[in-house]
């Protein structure tokens, strides 16, 4: 059992050197009263270049990613490497509309997304709408982080659900007094411990499997021609390649309109620096690409997942696959650098998540006279409700529906892109319609969701995000995402809606916003300037 100690020491360890980080960061940059949601939540609005890029990397790159990505390789093949092209399409998309939420944010002091729309198209309702929806495709994906941990833990051999349970109460513990502060901070040291570890594995590994790289995708292309899945192998297939396609520009449409994501963006200091971190992100793609093909090296290793209650678990691949080629102690590292990956963006996810319930929901509809210290209050407490729920999912349901729960996040947020990304440049639609075609968009996603089965599990339902174009009447077995279809849905619905609230004269809202707030930056007049003397 020597091994198993060493691996444990060694992620222990770290694990608590970086919550202790978590716990300092209270005291780095602090101002002197951070009870203010633009303190506690945002981090004074105040961080430069290279602390935006380690905090918004380290939020969009989660331990799920680096378990879920070379499993689902690992296990598919080539339609696992969806996420390489996603991750360079989306810098260019969202450099598009980041610049003017920033400007327009700090002109107003908005904190989240739905206070954009709340203002931008003078509804309360279409803000509710957009604040729910954040909501519930963030819970799921906050109780994802906790897949990862899980993972190596039983990768480990540690069973149950207690050191969950104790890896959660520290991040909730420095969350609540740190706030943004903390993810921040931990970032660096995430982030530094994957490359490590990564460029370690892509040197290392195939140095000792027969016939190296070669010998690595000769092992894949004879599994995967064994796979009684047409849709599984090396390479796309007639089949798959629009679900591919589709999969990934969805993907990219939906990564930025998750609250989390908007968060990072809006703690930046000025435009210059969402523009030079959209510039630079794309070199995480890069160690992504190196994680994917970790599947393959797999594959290669003759690694088999941990068994848990009789059924395998896909996640536990690069764990065991770490364990098996890597010598103890720099097992231990890798395991924390996962371990640690889950804590910053389960950590910036919930504070999102307690933003959006403390703006839009608490201060909207039961205190709207609260005070900066209420809301941040407020906040802290949801943050902690939400991680406490995040931990129930992993306790309650089986962590295969949570992973499925997340594939239906993402078609979910998709249905706030007309409002949210649209709108940061036109207000040209009706919130009726706006309202209308959210509607029409989430049942259409729901819908085909539920029609999605998943030969793997046998589920009949919710088994995955690929609709089959034959459930249109199609003579096909070509697949499609189903968050692209139920987008264009809510499009549709949206425009129709907007011709016909305004034929029958339904009154709209008014636009709190002007042109030129688009485009404020850094020390112009109209910026709201916050007491961030301390921080300098």
């Amino acid at each position: 059992m020597s091994w198993l100690t060493t691996e444990l020491v060694v992620f222990v360890a770290l694990f608590l050197v970086v919550s202790g980080m978590g716990f300092v960061a209270a005291k780095w940059r602090r101002p002197d009263n951070i009870e203010s949601l633009h303190e506690w939540g945002l981090g004074g609005r105040n961080f430069g270049s290279w602390i935006t890029w380690f905090l918004v990397g380290g939020d969009l790159y989660t331990a799920y990613t680096f378990v879920a990505v070379p499993a689902l390789v690992f296990g598919a093949g080539a339609l696992g490497f969806y996420a390489l092209p996603y991750t360079v399409v989306v810098y260019p998309l969202v450099f598009l509309v980041l610049a003017r939420m920033w400007s327009v944010s700090h002109v107003h002091g908005f904190v989240t997304p739905a206070d954009f729309v709340r203002a931008r198209f003078g509804s309360p309702t279409l803000a509710l709408v957009i604040a729910i929806t954040g909501l519930v495709a963030t819970m799921p994906y906050i109780a994802l982080q906790l897949v990862g941990i899980e993972a190596v833990l039983q990768a480990m051999g540690v069973t149950g659900h207690l050191p969950i349970i104790i890896a959660f109460a520290i991040l909730a513990a420095y969350t609540y007094q740190s706030g943004l502060r903390a993810p921040a901070l931990i970032a660096f040291v995430k982030d530094t411990l994957i490359y490590i570890v990564i460029l370690a594995a892509v040197i290392y590994i195939p140095s000792q499997i027969d016939g190296g790289w070669s010998g690595i995708f000769d092992a894949a292309a004879d599994k995967f021609a064994k796979t009684p899945n047409p849709g599984d192998g090396i390479l796309l297939n007639a089949g798959n390649q629009l679900q591919y396609v589709t999969l990934a520009f969805g993907s990219a449409l939906a990564l930025f309109l998750y609250p989390h994501s908007l968060t990072g963006v809006l703690a930046s200091k000025n435009r210059g620096v969402i523009k030079r971190n959209m510039s630079a992100l794309p070199a995480y793609s890069f160690v992504l690409g190196l994680i994917a093909l970790l599947g393959f090296m797999a594959i290669a290793a003759g690694v088999k997942p941990v068994v848990v209650d009789g059924k395998p678990v896909g996640n536990t691949v690069v764990p065991v696959l770490f364990d098996q080629m890597f010598p103890d102690w720099f097992t231990g590292v890798a395991y924390a650098a996962i371990g640690i990956g889950a804590l910053v963006p389960a950590a910036i996810m919930s504070i999102a998540a307690a933003n959006l319930f403390t703006r839009n929901i608490y201060r909207e509809y039961l205190n709207k006279n609260a005070s900066d210290a209420q809301e941040a209050k407020v906040s802290k407490l949801v943050s902690l409700v939400v991680k406490v729920g995040a931990v129930l999912c992993i306790l309650l349901l089986d962590p295969q529906f949570s992973i499925d729960l997340q594939l239906i996040g993402g078609v979910i947020i998709l249905q706030t892109l007309p409002a949210v990304a649209l709108g940061l440049y036109t207000r040209w639609f009706h919130k009726g319609g706006l309202i209308a075609g959210w509607a029409f968009g989430l049942a259409a996603g729901m819908w085909m969701l539920y029609l999605i089965p998943n030969a793997a599990n046998g589920k009949a339902h919710f088994g995955g995000s690929a609709f089959p174009l034959s459930n249109f009447g199609f003579d096909t077995k070509i697949t499609i995402y189903a968050g692209v279809i139920a987008l264009a849905v809510n499009l549709i619905v949206a425009v129709a809606g907007t011709f016909l609230f305004r034929a029958l004269k339904v009154a709209d809202g008014v636009d709190s916003t002007n042109r030129q707030d688009y485009f404020a930056d850094e020390g112009d007049p109209d910026v709201k300037e916050l007491d961030l003397d301390a921080t300098h």
